[in-house]
């Protein structure tokens, strides 16, 4: 979500504590503002560029499923970055029943009220997400401020779970799926859609499958007789995203 345009082709995005301009080039170029060490010592890993999408799209069968096929085809530049669990909780709990514009600016509210003040390469501020012990710190009052309504005491016993270890969110990547959303629901206004967007934003889990309005239509219309999750096993979360942006562009 912390992403702003900068001009028609430019894109500054913030991750944790890291800046980082975009900008596209045309045919498939970009130019990253970063070095080479900033690059492979952590942006290289964020957008996942070392996985070969390509190969996992060539799993389709284009006879067999000819709407995930075409799916894949039109939104083949999606990738499930690999973003802090700890971003993702948070972000996902403020993400209940809000448009990505709130979203969005709630985020924004949070890290200007608590996450440290950093400038980036251009010369510009930005904050950084708040640490854990920063966020359980904040009145009641304060997290009203960063407009998240009946969220406030979701966000805050989430972030002193966290604080007070009682949730340990990196020892989730290495969990299998099916544990860590018992993990994760276990937190207070944590349910099962959010426990699965965590874990397939923020803990890697590709094979997790978040379900919303849009993908039970989805699966509704396009797989009447049920989608073959073992089929696609261990990327469904992958073919999720890619069958979410092609229904949301196209119907």
């Amino acid at each position: 979500f912390p992403a702003c345009g900068t001009d028609s082709c430019t894109y500054r995005i913030i991750a944790g504590k890291s800046c980082l301009y975009i900008t596209d080039l045309g045919n498939g170029f970009f130019e990253l503002d970063c070095s080479e060490n900033e690059y492979s010592r952590f942006w290289q890993d964020y957008f996942d560029l070392k996985e070969d999408y390509r190969s996992i799209r060539r799993r389709i069968d284009p006879d067999q499923d000819p709407f995930l096929w075409e799916a894949a085809e039109h939104e083949k530049g999606i990738r499930i970055l690999r973003q802090d669990p700890w971003e993702m909780l948070i972000t996902f709990i403020i993400s209940q029943n809000r448009n990505i514009p709130a979203i969005r600016r709630s985020v924004e509210l949070l890290s200007e009220t608590c996450g440290e003040k950093k400038t980036d390469s251009r010369g510009l501020e930005y904050y950084a997400f708040p640490e854990p012990a920063a966020l359980a710190a904040l009145t009641e009052k304060e997290l009203s401020d960063c407009r998240l309504g009946y969220r406030c005491k979701y966000v805050h016993a989430a972030a002193r779970a966290v604080e007070d270890g009682k949730i340990d969110l990196n020892s989730l990547r290495e969990a299998d799926d099916a544990a860590a959303t018992d993990a994760l629901t276990g937190l207070f206004g944590v349910g099962i859609k959010v426990a699965s967007c965590v874990s397939l934003f923020g803990l890697h889990h590709i094979d997790s499958f978040p379900i919303d309005v849009w993908m039970k239509r989805i699966l509704a219309e396009q797989y009447p007789e049920g989608y073959p999750f073992d089929r696609y096993s261990p990327y469904n979360g992958i073919y999720q995203q890619y069958m979410f942006a092609f229904y949301r562009h196209f119907y």
